[in-house]
């Protein structure tokens, strides 16, 4: 039986001030969430490797990486980005953009897959923003194209605001399908131009949010066409969790039930279309943040159930022909991450933040 495979990264500790309004601690209840809910068998959350200089620069430019990693960021290029810098932010943000990076292989072998991460999508070409400091989804989809496996893909993003750096950053490239739908009014005041935006007011709740989502998604599956099959061969869904009506951020109106609906009506749209999908969590700022775990819980549940329902993936064959391509870089299965048992032994209870190590080798 196929298992759905999930990418975790919150072993990477990231320092932040008291007070700091980013729930980083989400990542760590999440993943507690997913293993003591027995979704998935331990082996199946793996620590993916860390995204390599070579993949992010397939997104972004070289000055830009190099003042990232040496910590030579401007005080207000700081500020945009919302985190102070530390080696750990740095080591966390190569290890999210690596397990979307791992979640899209995974999901192109067994059909649906998760980062219990990731979605950065305001991250720009040349500089970070919004909690954003490399954009996964555009550095996944380049580096599936570079890895032959995929020719085209689509972007879908349900977080709260709008996919700016997304937007920006595949603005020129035809295989990539960028779909963003967001508050009006919300972060960020000034929009980029994605291949399909929906903006939505104020307060709009789960009936109208379905409906556009669902029109939207179908568009996208098509790469825009308003008739004709899938034209694509991977899709990446961002399950933000900010439309949710108590999201102090979000400024929407959905319950949990609603984006519960929007998360199986992308698998099943996709499952029909074919169309396998890595899906990440990108946004989710609940004033009380058991309610972000909880909706971020949801969807993987959804996610396991399709898998163990027999979503179709293109099975193992296709992953190791692709991995024999011989990509610089490398281009690991599921047997060369590392699994959370692998690192820290038998799994007595769930692990507490800090105890894991790391993958000695990258991508």
């Amino acid at each position: 039986m196929v298992r759905l495979q999930a990418f975790a990264c919150d072993h990477c500790a990231v320092p932040l001030p008291p007070g700091h309004r980013f729930p980083m601690e989400k990542y760590l209840l999440l993943r507690e969430a997913v293993m003591a809910a027995d979704l998935i068998p331990p082996v199946c959350v793996v620590v993916p490797r860390p995204a390599t200089d070579e993949q992010i620069l397939r997104a972004h430019d070289r000055d830009y990486l190099e003042k990232v990693t040496t910590g030579c960021l401007t005080t207000q290029e700081v500020r945009r980005i919302g985190f102070p810098w530390s080696p750990g932010l740095v080591q966390r943000a190569r290890c999210s953009v690596g397990g979307t990076i791992s979640a899209c292989r995974a999901a192109l072998r067994d059909g649906i897959a998760v980062n219990l991460a990731g979605g950065t999508h305001h991250a720009f070409r040349g500089h970070g923003e919004g909690y954003c400091i490399f954009n996964d989804s555009v550095i996944a989809v380049r580096s599936m194209q570079q890895e032959g496996r995929i020719a085209r893909a689509v972007i879908l993003d349900g977080d709260v605001h709008q996919g700016n750096g997304t937007a920006a950053i595949a603005a020129a490239d035809p295989t990539i399908f960028t779909l963003s739908i967001h508050g009006e009014r919300n972060f960020p005041l000034r929009k980029e131009r994605s291949d399909l935006d929906v903006a939505l007011p104020d307060g709009t709740g789960d009936r109208p949010y379905l409906a556009a989502w669902d029109a939207s998604v179908r568009r996208a599956l098509r790469m825009g066409l308003s008739c004709g099959p899938p034209r694509v061969d991977l899709a990446i869904y961002l399950a933000g969790v900010d439309p949710y009506e108590d999201d102090r951020l979000g400024r929407l109106a959905l319950s949990k039930t609603g984006l519960a609906q929007r998360d199986a009506r992308t698998f099943e749209l996709c499952r029909d279309a074919g169309v396998p999908v890595a899906t990440v969590m990108a946004g989710g700022y609940a004033r009380r943040v058991e309610d972000t775990v909880a909706i971020h819980l949801q969807t993987v549940c959804l996610a396991a159930e399709c898998v163990r329902d027999g979503y179709p993936g293109k099975g193992s064959s296709s992953v190791a022909a692709a991995d024999s391509l011989g990509t610089s870089g490398g281009a690991p299965g599921r047997d060369r991450d590392a699994t959370w048992d692998s690192l820290n032994g038998p799994r007595s209870g769930p692990p507490s933040h800090g105890s894991f190590g790391l993958p000695k080798a990258g991508v």
